[in-house]
């Protein structure tokens, strides 16, 4: 499912204009990107949590020619399913 497709659904379900529907989807992105960058920890009961990861710097190789480059330090996003997510996927199969 793609940002289009979940809106889409999200003004079937619910009654709202594609507009509305695309508002409350930027809004809620926005927000959990927001609360990353600040350090938080967003946790949806049932689906899972997302946490930001640190990583240090090191001293890589590109595999193409085997030049040592530096890899800077990054912070990723990192999501954890949650235990009802995991069960509903397995046992759906």
């Amino acid at each position: 499912m793609n940002r289009s497709e979940l809106i889409l659904k999200l003004a079937t379900e619910c009654g709202l204009s594609n507009d509305d529907a695309a508002l409350c989807v930027d809004i809620f992105v926005d927000e959990m990107k927001k609360a990353l960058l600040e350090g938080n920890r967003i946790e949806i009961r049932g689906f899972g949590s997302f946490k930001m990861k640190e990583y240090k710097g090191y001293t890589g190789r590109n595999p193409k020619t085997g030049e040592k480059v530096e890899v800077r330090p990054k912070r990723m996003p990192f999501f954890k399913a949650g235990k009802e997510l995991k069960d509903h996927v397995n046992d759906a199969s």
